[in-house]
Formats: C-alpha cells, structure tokens, sequence
C-alpha cells in the first residue's frame, strides 16, 4: 500500500485537495439528483452525475487508511446511512418506506468493512490467506449489494473494493483503477447508449461509462487535506440527507 509521503510526493504541482474532491463530488452528486427529481428534461445532468460515486468511493477509501479509529469512522456513516434512508425514500420513492432501494452510504460502508477485514487478514503476512480473503470479500461483496439493494448495487461494492486493491500511484495502480471502472461501468452496469459521428465513423457512448472521467479530479489528488474543520466534516455528512430532503419536498410541492 501507498503511504501518505509517498502520495504528497507530488509538492509543486497542480493538484485537488481532499476539501476539493468533496465540494467536487457533493456539486456532481446534487446535479444528478437535480435530473432525477426537478429537472428530468436536462439530461446533461445526469451525465455529470455519473462522475460522483467513483469520487465518493475513492475518498472513502481514502479516509480509511486515514482516519485514526475506523470504529468511529464506520459508526458515523452508519449514523448518516439511517439518518439519510428517509430523505432518500422520498427523493426515489416519493414515500417514507421504500425497501427496493437503499441509499448510497449503505453502499460505502459495505465496501469499507471489506476493506477492514482485508487490511485485517494483510497484517498475518500471509500471501495466500489475503488472496482467499480477497476473493471472498469481492464475492460477498458483490452478492450483498445486489442482494440488500443498496445504491450500486454489486457495482458500488466492487468499486470501492477498486481502489482498494489499486491504491498508489504507480502505472499499474492507475491502469487497473481505468480497466476495472470500464469493467464495471461500461460491461457490467451499461445502460443508455448516445450515437456518435466523428470524422464519418459512428460509434456509440454509453452514458455510464461518463463515470470514468472521475479518474482525471482523483488522479490530481496527492494527498493534500486542504481545509480541514469538524464543521466542514460534518456539513459533508450532512450534505448527502439535507439536499436529498429539500429535493423530495420541492418535488412535491411543485406536483400539487
């Protein structure tokens, strides 16, 4: 795994710091949620939507190998996960109660017990008990996320999983972070594709594999915090139910 002087290596450049990378993903996250409730005809949106989750599961990893007890860390996702459930009922659901489909923090911290658990099997030094491990964790992964619907589903899982296993900054560390997002976002989740011309040769884009682009803003961080408060921590957390609420009751109001 990469250590934090070997990410900050990059001192001098032009770089996105931690604070960046949140603001950057809260902005994209609230134009999809923007498409998904009060402006569905700006499909545009949507399409910069795409670029959040990769952002949010790489700073959740991120946070992990960060954070000074993960106890901590995990029960305060797990506070916002039950204190967002609601807010995102009504955003997807238009009702309190909507079990098909559970909010994205769910999503994160799924991820991040199996990441846990592997740094866990890791410390034994013992090459082939984390392979076992590793194998397990993405299984398990991947089955509980379909299985308990969370946003994503196996994919958000096997996302944060991604940049897991391809922290650093080495080639091989950024070529596997753009094959597996390719992998999991173009193959496995699919969805609208967009027709193109260019130079007289037509080709389709599809509209999940935007998310790829979030490689360019986590690819620029280095390891920089930049503004750091508890305030601002908790304003992040409390973006994600906040901005979800006033959405749904817009969205209803505007309905009557």
């Amino acid at each position: 795994m990469t250590n934090q002087k070997t990410l900050s290596s990059g001192a001098g450049r032009f770089d996105i710091s931690t604070a960046g990378l949140h603001i950057l993903a809260m902005t994209l996250m609230l134009m999809d949620h923007l498409w998904a409730t009060l402006l569905p005809a700006q499909e545009w949106l949507t399409c910069a939507g795409r670029l959040a989750y990769p952002i949010f599961a790489f700073m959740a990893v991120e946070g992990y190998f960060h954070t000074r007890s993960f106890q901590k860390y995990a029960l305060r996702m797990l506070v916002f996960a039950v204190l967002s459930e609601v807010p995102f009922n009504l955003m997807c659901g238009g009702t309190w109660f909507y079990p098909v489909h559970q909010n994205v923090i769910w999503t994160l911290l799924m991820g991040l017990l199996g990441v846990h658990l592997l740094e866990t099997v890791r410390r034994n030094q013992n090459p082939a008990l984390f392979a076992a491990a590793a194998v397990g964790v993405i299984l398990a992964g991947a089955v509980l996320g379909t299985l308990c619907m969370v946003d994503y589903y196996a994919v958000g899982v096997l996302t944060v999983l991604v940049f897991y296993f391809f922290r650093g900054r080495a080639w091989w560390c950024l070529a596997g972070q753009l094959l597996a997002l390719y992998w999991l976002n173009v193959e496995m989740l699919g969805g609208l594709m967009y027709p193109v011309q260019l130079f007289g040769a037509s080709f389709e884009i599809c509209q999940q594999g935007f998310a790829l682009l979030a490689l360019v803003p986590i690819w620029l961080y280095r390891g920089r915090q930049g503004y750091h408060s508890r305030w601002f921590q908790y304003f992040c957390y409390a973006f994600y139910p906040v901005h979800m609420l006033v959405l749904a009751l817009a969205l209803q109001f505007l309905n009557r």
